[in-house]
């Protein structure tokens, strides 16, 4: 397998872990599919993170991961911090929280293309290469964010089956 035919797979595994049809069950993005805002800011314990947080920490990594592509300066995102960002909980306005979760899931599809972009433009002769600044390749970073939104995905799923069942 050429280095081309390589960097085709490592976009269909991307498109695949976040929303294309897989084998693996539920993508990133299919996992949010239909859930509230209730629902979503949800959780099973004190200090467990919920679905709407889970889905702005991707958000922040698929941004992050392009940042580290494209060589674009930190500071971008469009929230104020890093990895985990407080989301409403459930003494705000359901109504607005509904508006708002909707504006973060947009968020994700953003960051996602975005990411998706910048991996597609990537130089063949980069896919090996360390970003700067960072210890990974390319490929790690782009397999890598892949995998994180399976786990996230799963993480959400299991969320739901427990909102079910309180």
């Amino acid at each position: 397998m050429n280095i081309s035919n390589e960097l085709q797979q490592l976009l269909r595994i991307i498109d695949q872990a976040y929303d294309h049809r897989s084998w693996h069950g539920t993508t990133l993005r299919g996992s949010v599919r239909g859930v509230p805002a209730e629902q979503a800011m949800w959780r099973p314990g004190l200090k467990r993170h919920n679905i709407w947080e889970i889905v702005v920490h991707a958000a922040y990594w698929k941004y992050t991961v392009w940042r580290r592509l494209t060589g674009t300066s930190r500071g971008s995102f469009p929230q104020k911090g890093s990895d985990w960002f407080p989301r409403p909980d459930k003494t705000q306005n359901l109504n607005e929280c509904e508006g708002l979760w909707r504006e973060d899931i947009a968020l994700l599809d953003r960051m996602h293309r975005m990411l998706r972009d910048a991996a597609e433009q990537l130089p063949i002769s980069d896919l090996y290469k360390k970003s700067k600044g960072s210890k990974q390749t390319n490929f790690f970073v782009l397999s890598g964010i892949a995998a994180h939104d399976i786990y996230h995905a799963g993480q959400i799923q299991f969320l739901k089956k427990l909102w079910k069942g309180r």
